[in-house]
């Protein structure tokens, strides 16, 4: 099974497994992988046990390489080195290290030590990771089995420290090649040393998507934004509303008019890192061990636990984009030839934006100077560029997607296989015109699913910030629209609506005054208990 293919599920199951992941928090269920420093240095030591009682060995064997290779600070290694002579565990000589003008202190594991050390190797192999495989299939296993999975001969110690510092090992990670500094015929010691192959973390088409219903005005902002190459577009929303379906359709429309448009479609996930989205970009850009004419390569952590040189890698990134020659070289013999551009999706980028914040605003700089183009999913706007790229620079064009309107849902209703007795302005009432909600009536038959109000409760209240939760439940208990100014007396909120909840949808301003749509009205009044008691007498009073 391809990632597309992975992609390709039930789109209401699609959608509620997503839901309930989510739901879930970003790291709970995920394996925690903690190495003990003593640990990394009995691994490291074992794994170079070949040079035990040398005469001359390698700078693994100093401070400086077990600092490295164990992704630690060098007096960290000396204080565990006093330890592990202290309990016998290894011996310490005074060596000549190859590369060095100078005898150094090294040091090696006595028999005890590699006693311990086999002991402890089978204990930390059975530790789980996630790793996701060639076909893009996140999967769960034990450390020992890795390094086949990733057909990458990398050390458990490697393996170890990546899934802690950085979460999930990927099959052809570029920093799995052989990477050669220009002063050294062999890597420093701990840096990654395997395999070099496709990254498998990001799709050259965008996923198969539903029927897309309405949404022409959304298509025609988007080819609009396309056709006059703004950098960068933010298509936001609530979980749910459409937003990837959205451009994934827009976007194969485009690639059939264009088929070697150069895309790059990254599904971020809760835990995926900075390094990992840089690496991929690198590699869809062409970049690897025999191709990297501005060294990239070298902006790159290679030693587990390290951090990616993030201002280094956009200059270096935007030089490479911007030399026409070196482009049109590295793509001569490509379907298409050299690209004109790249269009960058990032899929679910708020999963990222924490942890990403200066990589994500490096893109924004890169493209606003080269031949590139980014499109941001996200459930809320972001906080990687200036509200002034939006409003004077015209740099970001952000797109907030919301619920189908009532002509659309009667569309849709009137193309259903088996049609709702429900009128249209019912069911446009109880979903807002959401098209998750759409499609559980097109399942169930009812518009407000068991299924419709956990999503609700799941993926949307339970996203929003605690005032604005407590704002649509004590509004939720009114029976009429409120003005303003009385409800936001009722719950002490100071200034005007809440932009984000009129925004999406959430809060409905009428002539009448604040309002919700009616799911989330159902779903909130079923709410029991102290707090409710207290929205009430707040409504009273």
């Amino acid at each position: 099974m391809t990632a597309n293919e992975a992609r390709k599920v039930h789109p209401i199951k699609g959608s509620l497994e997503k839901a309930a992941r989510s739901a879930r928090g970003v790291s709970e269920g995920l394996p925690k992988v903690s190495v003990a420093v003593l640990d990394r240095v009995l691994l490291h030591l074992n794994d170079h046990e070949s040079q035990t009682d040398r005469y001359v060995v390698g700078p693994e064997l100093t401070r400086p390489g077990i600092a490295e290779a164990c992704a630690q600070h060098p007096p960290n290694v000396s204080r565990a080195m006093r330890t592990l002579l202290k309990d016998g565990l290894v011996e310490e000589h005074t060596r000549s290290v190859r590369g060095e003008d100078r005898r150094q202190k090294t040091w090696q594991l006595s028999e005890q030590g590699r006693q311990k050390a086999t002991e402890r190797n089978g204990d930390l192999s059975q530790t789980k990771v996630l790793l996701r495989n060639n076909e893009g299939e996140l999967l769960e296993l034990h450390a020992g089995d890795a390094a086949a999975r990733l057909e990458a001969d990398i050390s458990l110690l490697q393996i170890l420290l990546h899934a802690q510092h950085e979460g999930v090992l990927t099959y052809g990670d570029i920093r799995f090649g052989r990477i050669q500094r220009t002063d050294d015929q062999h890597p420093a010691p701990g840096r990654l040393t395997a395999m070099t192959g496709a990254h498998a973390t990001y799709n050259n088409h965008p996923p198969e998507t539903r029927p897309v219903h309405g949404r022409e005005k959304e298509i025609e902002a988007l080819q609009t934004w396309f056709e006059e190459r703004k950098p960068c577009a933010v298509v936001h929303g609530i979980a749910g509303i459409g937003k990837s379906t959205l451009v994934a359709h827009w976007l194969q429309q485009l690639l059939k008019e264009d088929p070697y448009l150069s895309v790059c479609w990254s599904p971020c996930q809760p835990w995926d890192r900075a390094l990992g989205l840089a690496t991929s970009l690198l590699h869809r850009f062409g970049i690897d061990e025999s191709h990297d004419p501005y060294n990239l390569i070298e902006t790159l952590p290679l030693s587990p636990g390290g951090k990616i040189d993030v201002d280094a890698w956009r200059r270096r990134l935007l030089t490479y984009l911007t030399d026409a020659r070196t482009i049109r070289e590295r793509f001569k013999d490509e379907a298409g030839g050299p690209p004109p551009y790249w269009l960058i999706v990032l899929d679910d980028v708020h999963h990222m934006e924490e942890k990403a914040k200066d990589l994500l605003g490096a893109l924004l700089q890169i493209a606003s100077k080269a031949p590139l183009r980014l499109v941001f999913i996200s459930r809320t706007t972001l906080k990687v560029y200036d509200r002034r790229d939006v409003h004077t620079r015209d740099l970001v064009r952000e797109y907030p997607i919301a619920g189908l309107s009532l002509e659309e849902t009667k569309v849709w209703l009137e193309e259903l296989d088996h049609p709702s007795k429900l009128k249209a302005d019912e069911v446009h009432a109880a979903t807002g015109g959401h098209p998750l909600a759409l499609e559980l009536l097109e399942l169930y038959g009812q518009p407000t699913h068991g299924d419709w109000l956990r999503f609700l409760d799941e993926e949307i209240l339970a996203s929003l910030p605690p005032d604005e939760q407590n704002l649509l439940a004590t509004l939720a208990l009114a029976e009429k629209p409120m003005q303003w100014a009385t409800l936001a007396q009722a719950v002490g909120w100071e200034g005007l609506p809440p932009k984000n909840l009129l925004k999406h949808g959430l809060l409905i301003e009428l002539e009448e005054g604040m309002w919700l749509h009616e799911a989330l009205r159902e779903r909130l009044l079923r709410e029991v208990g102290a707090k409710q008691e207290q929205r009430k007498a707040s409504l009273s009073d």
